[in-house]
């Protein structure tokens, strides 16, 4: 008889394990609290005739071993790229645009700085180097650093030859990425705010920090290890919204058998004699099983699904401390008419990200006024208009616009149920400041603060990545030491979410590595 997994959460990276773990011969069940299955990776209809992604909005990390292995094409899903990757206005009435195409690129730099064109390729060329050695790790288990055993330090060994391949000068460059500040490192190889600017943006998303903090770095990194439709570093849509990604996997997970049951909230995770056995469900209904599995953030299942005694002392002060602080503050805008920037460009700007954060300074000031008054007075926004590339999202001639706000603070908790609005109004402001017809043409919008992306994802403190993205939370210390094979000191339970390696982001290598560990412990 097949082993029996229960799954906690239908997001995108519960429903990749699942497909696995089916494939492998589990009798699997995904329980999911809400009505919809894809977690925080949802579209819907937020303003009557306008739909678009609740809450994660881009593609650009979802592992292409993925798409191929869930067959997520074939279950409609289709990767619309972007014309160019940001658009970043000034408030001098110039921009500066970020083409895919090197050469573009390298010539929209030159109006600004010569110098800067010029190192512009070879900073790319030395990333690259980094770039390629993180995304050989996205899929690889990470050795356990606190009992080891024979598979790790053969792990171990693997990951010392890929790091010996490494000339001493990338050596050097790849502690740097863990340790130091993006702000420092784009310093030391640019002179244009703007050009610093757009490279940094990456630095800040879901990372309540200025970018002139230590570990910032790889935090940009991580959001430039990507691709789209086979080409490095792009971006692009999901037609029809995230949800569109998260479908595709529910519908490969059914179709390989699994169950999935919504509006099925998990209230305790049941435990005997060291050893997890199945769940309980608000209502009182037990559901055994002989593996289970958390799609949770881990704050969430160690602090709140677990008994105290279910867990070691130790296990339980660290996830009091684990930090989950990404200060951000999402809305989704009904447009009646395309927001008409007062800086120069072309036509094609709009269909990248639109970034209003014109300096690095610009940014850490932000950091530090969302300190002093819960949040910035001048945000960081990213603005996408996905109809542009997707008209389905909105009648014809309208639009609808995500916007992805940094610099929130997290620590609000309830009090954001008062600060809402008035949040709200203050990113319009500031987006209106570059294009003035933009406040006068919403009809309708969604706004989804801190504390909301807690309530109705999850998200703890907003956190999109399900955990700080810093070097004491990272691959075999991802969400802990001990734990960062997906594994936990309770025999049968396993985690597979953001909060393990390698981290946020709609990539489904958390779920697809789970289920490895899954498997192989069988």
């Amino acid at each position: 008889m097949a082993k029996h997994a229960v799954i906690i959460g239908a997001g995108h990276n519960g429903l990749v394990c699942a497909s696995y773990l089916a494939d492998a011969g589990l009798d699997v069940t995904v329980l999911e609290q809400q009505s919809v299955a894809g977690g925080a990776a949802v579209t819907e209809e937020f303003h009557p005739g306008f739909r678009n992604s609740v809450a994660s909005y881009t593609v650009s990390l979802l592992h292409p071993q993925i798409i191929d292995d869930l067959n997520l094409k074939r279950h409609g899903l289709e990767i619309l790229e972007r014309a160019v990757n940001n658009f970043l206005p000034l408030y001098d009435g110039s921009s500066l645009v970020s083409y895919p195409d090197p050469v573009k690129m390298q010539r929209e730099v030159s109006r600004f700085s010569t110098r800067d064109a010029e190192r512009l390729t070879p900073f790319w060329q030395e990333l690259d180097v980094i770039v390629t050695l993180v995304k050989d790790l996205m899929l690889t288990l990470p050795p356990d650093l606190d009992q080891p055993g024979l598979k790790d330090v053969w792990q171990g060994l693997k990951l010392g030859l890929q790091f010996k391949r490494l000339s001493a000068v990338d050596k050097q460059r790849l502690l740097r990425l863990f340790s130091t500040s993006a702000g420092e490192m784009l310093d030391d190889n640019f002179e244009t705010d703007a050009l610093k600017a757009l490279i940094g943006f990456d630095a800040i998303v879901g990372n309540y920090a200025s970018p002139y903090q230590s570990g910032s770095a790889y935090v940009l990194l991580h959001h430039v290890i990507g691709e789209v439709n086979g080409k490095a570093g792009r971006w692009g849509h999901a037609r029809g919204g995230m949800g569109a990604i998260t479908q595709a996997m529910a519908r490969e997970a059914e179709s390989r058998g699994v169950s999935i049951e919504l509006d099925s909230k998990v209230e305790k995770i049941l435990t005997s004699h060291g050893r997890a056995h199945g769940v309980r469900l608000p209502s009182g209904e037990t559901i055994e099983a002989d593996i289970v599995v958390s799609n949770l953030n881990p704050k969430l299942l160690f602090l709140s699904l677990l008994d105290a005694a279910d867990i070691s002392s130790a296990t339980r002060s660290h996830f009091k401390q684990y930090k989950c602080q990404s200060g951000s503050f999402r809305m989704n805008v009904a447009l009646a008419e395309l927001p008409a920037f007062t800086a120069e460009h072309p036509p094609e700007a709009l269909t990248g990200g639109i970034i209003i954060a014109p300096s690095l300074g610009y940014m850490d000031r932000a950091y530090t006024d969302a300190r002093q008054h819960g949040y910035s007075r001048q945000p960081i926004v990213e603005m996408l208009i996905p109809s542009l590339v997707d008209d389905g999202l909105a009648p014809t001639g309208q639009h609808v616009a995500s916007l992805f706000c940094q610099q929130f603070d997290p620590g609000l908790g309830p009090e954001w149920d008062l600060q809402r609005d008035a949040a709200a109004d203050t990113v319009i402001n500031i987006v209106n400041a570059f294009a003035p017809n933009f406040k006068d043409s919403i009809l309708g919008r969604q706004t989804l603060s801190p504390w909301d992306l807690e309530q109705r994802f999850g998200l703890i403190g907003g956190d999109i990545f399900h955990g700080r993205l810093t070097l004491d939370q990272l691959f075999s210390a991802r969400p802990m030491v001990g734990a960062g094979q997906y594994a936990t000191e309770i025999g049968g339970l396993y985690m597979c979410g953001s909060g393990t390696h390698p981290g946020g982001g709609v990539s489904g290598a958390p779920g697809h590595n789970a289920a490895q560990r899954i498997v192989a412990d069988l």
